[in-house]
């Protein structure tokens, strides 16, 4: 069983996703960190993004590897765990430009098809269900209120000890709506048979439970 979880940033799709998987034990797989890692290793490696050929030796050398330990899902790249330094806010953003690049996406959906199968998978990001799996068998698409989704994401950051600028991060989600959406390579949009759910006035727990139920309405 495949489950495609698609949305802007900060709409729940990560929380809700890995909520699901654990309900209905399914692998989780976290796109959004993929591309997190690549933007990493582009940094670390000072590799201009717009330099093709040096672009392509990286991808091609690259191992990222997702392993769930202690009830949460692990990044590794090439072989070491860079979990935490992927959500710098530098790298995120870093991430939604690169995300943009033909190259890197190929790359990424490939090895996403790859950790999926024989697996019952759930997987969030933005091109799910319309590129890496258009016949998955339940498509959802999660939106919310560019107010909430910057809250959530001060809120998350917060919690983490990172600096949170209330205002800083809604510019920066609003920046990230329109790179999304408008890119040439996936951009951002819901599938014409997703389900859609608006997260606005709904808890994670909400969430998960409509979700839930829709699939297992369906399944009957």
């Amino acid at each position: 069983m495949i489950i495609a979880m698609d949305g802007p940033a900060a709409s729940g799709k990560s929380t809700t996703a890995k909520m699901v998987a654990e309900e209905l034990n399914l692998l989780y797989i976290d796109t959004g960190a993929m591309y997190r890692a690549v933007a990493l290793l582009v940094f670390e490696q000072c590799v201009e993004y717009d330099n093709l050929l040096a672009l392509e030796t990286l991808l091609d050398n690259m191992n990222i590897e997702i392993k769930a330990q202690n009830g949460a899902n692990q990044i590794f790249l090439n072989g070491k765990n860079v979990t935490d330094k992927i959500r710098k806010p530098s790298i995120t953003k870093l991430s939604s430009e690169i995300a943009t690049i033909k190259m890197v996406r190929e790359k990424m959906v490939k090895l996403q098809r790859i950790l999926s199968q024989n697996h019952d998978v759930i997987l969030d990001g933005r091109d799910i269900g319309t590129v890496v799996f258009p016949n998955a068998d339940f498509k959802f698409f999660l939106t919310a209120s560019l107010d909430v989704r910057a809250a959530r994401r001060c809120k998350e950051m917060q919690e983490k000890g990172l600096n949170a600028d209330l205002e800083v991060i809604k510019q920066d989600l609003a920046w990230r709506d329109t790179n999304d959406s408008q890119r040439a390579e996936s951009p951002l949009c819901k599938a014409s048979d997703a389900i859609e759910i608006d997260t606005t006035h709904l808890t994670i727990e909400g969430q998960v439970k409509k979700i839930i139920k829709k699939i297992e309405s369906r399944k009957r």
